[in-house]
């Protein structure tokens, strides 16, 4: 994923330094080429050997450090950089660079940097929320660095608010978000439905299904990595929803139908990959029905056919993309899908196919178009996203 990009690990002296290395472990084995430069007060928190068994490559504290091949490192370094993030972030080095003084390998190396750079404070509460750091936050974030709002919790010097460093998880997210793929998708407003909905029968019973959201939110994630505004209308899913998109929470079939027709007249492109009830019971019970002998039924009414509504409703330039799960008569069923909803392109998967249907990381798809179908093999969700939106991003070239 991040073949060929240069990452700089900018590290300060914080206690939170130590996660750090998970950070960069995790960067190499998405193939990044990972830099790291350390303050010398760093050091006394985490080894440089440490990060440099892990990379691969030097640690860099000292600018005059003549033990390695003869170059001018922070420019070097700072030309080879696709993105750099300073975590663990001290209030010293933040209002270092927010004042231009470059005194050692890491300030002198970031002021070099042309990429987009992140930074991430870490420190005391009092120190964090002292107008003076916040002041230099806020002048870093008008020269154009992305300042990550520290967590809330407990700290390293016994207070609880904020000022924690996120997980290197979240971290990576930021980075990822920044270099790991082409912004292709710049400009374009997506919507995308994911999750299943539930529909009330009493206050404890509901009707629903088994989508888990994960091709969904796998659409959501990759939209947004290619530089897409994205918002994901949610109903009830397994998958946890990506980082930097607007996620809409609804329940009902209905209160998607609000949701995604109240926002569609502002989108360039609509993707519904939820699994819409499409009956709902005619009446909702007040209080729980009690279990009594003999049969139950219960009276279903057709829920508001999104699809249609939107095909209905779609303006010059909208592409609109539909998903299909059929247990028979994949291509013909989805066809008939495909003309009838007045979609661009129905992506059409078989419940009877190894590797594609509910619950599963992994997905057999073929895109149906007026023009005609495009079979994809077995792949991840995330690999089959990626696929889709790029033929969409064909189909409006």
């Amino acid at each position: 994923m991040l073949k060929n990009k240069t990452v700089v690990l900018a590290v300060t002296g914080s206690i939170a330094a130590y996660k750090i290395a998970s950070l960069a472990s995790i960067l190499k084995k998405l193939h990044a080429d990972v830099q790291v430069l350390m303050t010398a007060n760093a050091t006394n928190f985490i080894n440089p050997i440490t990060f440099e068994t892990l990379t691969g490559s030097k640690c860099l504290v000292d600018t005059f450090d003549r033990n390695f091949q003869y170059s001018v490192e922070h420019v070097s370094i700072a030309k080879q950089a696709d993105v750099v993030m300073i975590a663990p972030a001290s209030a010293n080095v933040i209002g270092k660079i927010a004042n231009g003084i470059a005194d050692d390998m890491l300030t002198t190396t970031v002021m070099a940097c042309k990429c987009h750079k992140i930074i991430s404070p870490a420190m005391n509460t009092q120190m964090f929320e002292n107008p003076i750091v916040q002041d230099n936050l806020a002048k870093l974030e008008r020269f154009g660095y992305e300042v990550i709002q520290p967590a809330h919790g407990y700290l390293a010097c016994g207070d609880t608010g904020a000022g924690k460093m996120p997980e290197p998880e979240t971290l990576l997210q930021y980075i990822l978000k920044e270099v790991a793929f082409q912004k292709d998708l710049t400009g374009k407003r997506i919507l995308v439905t994911a999750g299943a909905t539930r529909e009330s029968i009493d206050p404890v019973r509901f009707i629903t299904n088994h989508s888990s959201g994960k091709m969904g939110v796998a659409l959501a994630k990759a939209a947004m990595l290619r530089g897409a505004q994205v918002i994901l209308v949610a109903a009830h899913m397994e998958a946890k929803p990506p980082m930097f998109v607007d996620v809409v929470p609804v329940k009902s079939a209905q209160d998607m139908f609000e949701a995604v027709t109240s926002r569609a007249p502002h989108m360039d492109i609509i993707i519904k990959a939820a699994a819409v009830s499409d009956y709902t019971p005619a009446s909702v019970a007040d209080s729980k029905m009690k279990k009594k002998d003999g049969e139950l039924s219960i009276e279903l009414k057709r829920t508001q056919d999104i699809l249609k509504y939107l095909g209905a409703h779609k303006h010059a330039g909208q592409f609109l993309c539909g998903f299909s799960m059929e247990t028979d008569n994949v291509i013909e069923n989805s066809r008939k899908k495909l003309t009838g909803k007045n979609a661009d392109m129905i992506c059409a998967n078989s419940l009877r196919t190894a590797g594609a249907g509910f619950g599963v990381d992994t997905n057999i798809i073929t895109l149906i178009t007026e023009s005609g179908e495009k079979e994809l093999e077995l792949m991840s969700k995330d690999d089959a996203a990626h696929e889709i939106l790029t033929v969409i991003r064909d189909k409006m070239a």
